[in-house]
């Protein structure tokens, strides 16, 4: 057998977490106790609503294929979504329902960019984002953004730093790793600033639902023209049922149709039915208690890392993820965090999977245990920094 790796695959940056979650598992599975505040995936069980929508889809034999685009009374339920919690009417023509949100993401980079041009991304961010753009041959520069800008792109950096390469910008909000979000000006600002480039603008909104100190927004309050994702991931708890969805401009939807027929035919039938249920009142009471738990272990973890040593410039406003600047504690925030799993089982992110940045100097912590787990991952934590000190 022929050891060859195509350079696509030799060029894509391995996620240093899911080494981590691996490390993880077998120490748990040699019996030894292990605190996850590494990956970004909610706790909780799917709401049972939406479990039961999904038990009775499969009883029903809704197992077919669904048009590529979705299944027609899921994108009329995320449209009246919309209408109801933002005010704003979209055309349920335009919403294309994807497997997961990175099924979205590569349907609007195969749509917007030819192999050659580039899009600009945050430094720290999401990695698969730039993973999945240069697996497709197109070339990303991830922008610095400092705790002082939000940790997010701006309207100046894409005046600045577009190119004649350059065809998009991507950014998220709530945001993966620091939990920022961009305020109404500074969204109208990079709409018009990616505008005035010809060009577009890609907005994550997957952790939309998960907003703590302001009120929930989105892109398409101020424009019809981005390309906006969302997932059933995070808020809505379907992590494993792999459905998101894209809401994109009406001149798009016939070739993001084309695209969607091709790479996956369509999403999951049995998930697309379930998520039915995600919109009903009573599922909405369900994922709103869990809102607010989620606030409360963010309002416990904070303070709690402060008082560690951890800097925090930035206080997260939404999703479940803490951007903490370790300097005070570590010069090498990855060897830290390996060193941590070995010695206490709490495992926590290292900066270095977000981008290049001061990596080095910060972890993410994920507040997605519960508030007993996360007491006992501080106390452990604080006694690995003092045994630290002393040795």
């Amino acid at each position: 057998m022929s050891d060859y790796l195509s350079s696509r695959a030799r060029r894509v940056k391995p996620f240093h977490v899911m080494d981590l979650l691996a490390r993880a598992q077998q120490m748990q599975a040699q019996g030894r106790e292990v605190l996850h505040l590494e990956v970004g995936e909610p706790d909780f069980a799917t709401a049972q609503p939406i479990i039961d929508a999904g038990i009775s889809a499969l009883e029903k034999q809704y197992t077919h294929y669904t048009p590529a685009t979705g299944l027609p009374e899921l994108r009329q339920a995320v449209a009246e979504y919309y209408a109801r919690k933002f005010a704003v009417t979209i055309d349920a023509s335009r919403i294309i329902i994807t497997p997961g949100a990175s099924g979205a993401l590569q349907l609007a980079l195969c749509c917007l960019l030819d192999a050659g041009d580039e899009v600009l991304l945050s430094d720290p961010g999401y990695p698969c984002n730039r993973n999945i753009a240069e697996l497709l041959g197109i070339k990303t520069r991830a922008l610095p953004v400092s705790a002082e800008q939000n940790y997010q792109l701006s309207a100046g950096q894409i005046e600045a730093e577009w190119n004649e390469r350059t065809r998009a910008a991507m950014v998220s909000t709530p945001s993966n790793p620091t939990g920022t979000r961009l305020e109404a000006q500074s969204m109208q600002a990079l709409l018009v600033a990616v505008a005035h480039k010809q060009g577009h603008l890609i907005v994550d909104e997957i952790y939309q639902g998960l907003v703590y100190d302001a009120d929930d927004g989105t892109a398409l309050q101020y424009s019809s023209d981005g390309f906006v994702i969302n997932s059933f991931s995070k808020y809505f708890g379907m992590t494993g049922w792999r459905l998101g969805w894209m809401v994109v401009p009406e001149n798009y939807v016939s070739a993001v149709d084309r695209m969607a027929q091709n790479l996956f035919l369509a999403a999951p039938t049995p998930s697309q039915y379930a998520a039915l249920a995600a919109f009903l009142p009573e599922t909405e009471v369900i994922l709103q208690l869990r809102r607010a738990e989620f606030q409360q272990r963010r309002d416990y973890l904070l303070p709690a890392l402060q008082a560690l040593g951890f800097e925090i410039a930035r206080q997260p406003e939404g999703a479940f993820y803490i951007y903490a600047n370790g300097s005070a504690i570590t010069g090498d925030a990855f060897r830290w965090s390996c060193n941590l799993l070995e010695q206490t089982g709490v495992a926590v992110t290292p900066g270095v999977d977000f981008g290049d940045y001061q990596a080095g100097q910060h972890l993410r912590f994920a507040y997605t245990r519960p508030m007993a787990e996360l007491q006992r991952a501080v106390q452990l934590i604080d006694q690995f920094i003092q045994h630290s000190k002393q040795a």
